[in-house]
């Protein structure tokens, strides 16, 4: 029987407002403990990690964290430094900043780092990710793909992910860059996952009991093939378009929850 964890998940679709006003920046310091948070950003997935990092300790700063700080990790060396295991070790909240979803999975895979971070997801901290932070939660994440097209094959590619959302693919920016295509090609390949689709300045915040909250101006996808009749995906070549029957899609704005064991939604009441 798999541990119960005690923390939290937020899962950020890209593109959030980076200021104290912002909705989804504000839940993450109401969840991580307030003026008394310690917030560490982890700059991994990006090329500009400085000018990032200062932006979201910039937003921070205005809600009143007096303990924040960003992480530049740019080897795996880095990943298993001791200085960067013992910041880890204090935070309340680890937010993962976007970038490249495999510089992430890559550069801190099996490392210390990656072991903190479990560890302290189990035992109550809030993991954040944006973007490629977002994609690197789920068990199986897109790597890349083509937007605003056809599913075919070819335009498909997936690596490993942290895992820490057990059962669903996540995809970000996605009705903002017409990812519906990918994500189903997506899941036509894992058909007992979930696809959940983040739109741009959205998040789910998921919570221990298996259930997801969406905040912030948009709206979530949920893609369920599990009960699909017909898939051509092992069939096909990879120039060709994917052929996928009978598929569950759940369209939630803010205020809306889903129960992602009974892959079922939750009314807004």
């Amino acid at each position: 029987m798999e541990e119960k964890v005690k923390g939290i998940l937020i899962i950020i679709g890209g593109a959030e407002e980076k200021t104290c006003n912002g909705t989804i920046l504000k839940r993450i310091f109401e969840l991580s403990g307030g003026e008394d948070a310690s917030i560490v950003i982890i700059t991994v997935a990006t090329q500009e990690p400085k000018r990032l990092g200062e932006n979201y300790i910039r937003a921070f700063e205005d809600m009143f964290v007096d303990d924040i700080q960003a992480i530049h990790i740019y080897t795996r060396r880095d990943a298993n430094s001791n200085q960067i295991i013992k910041i880890l070790e204090r935070a309340t909240c680890i937010f993962f900043t976007g970038g490249d979803q495999l510089r992430i999975t890559s550069l801190i895979g099996g490392t210390k780092c990656e072991r903190v971070i479990r560890e302290k997801y189990k035992t109550g901290t809030i993991i954040a990710g944006t973007s490629a932070g977002a994609s690197c939660m789920s068990e199986t994440m897109i790597t890349t793909g083509s937007d605003d097209d056809s599913p075919k094959k070819c335009t498909l590619k997936m690596a490993p992910g942290l895992g820490l959302l057990k059962g669903t693919i996540i995809d970000q920016h996605f009705a903002q860059r017409g990812r519906v295509g990918r994500l189903l090609l997506a899941m036509a390949q894992n058909p007992r996952m979930l696809g959940v689709g983040i739109d741009e300045n959205t998040g789910i915040v998921v919570m221990q009991n298996a259930m997801f909250e969406v905040i912030g101006s948009n709206a979530v996808t949920v893609l369920d093939g599990i009960d699909s009749t017909t898939t051509n995906v092992s069939e096909i070549k990879p120039d060709q378009i994917l052929a996928m029957t009978d598929i569950k899609m759940h369209v939630l704005p803010t205020g809306y929850k889903f129960d992602l064991s009974t892959r079922k939604p939750v009314s807004r009441r």
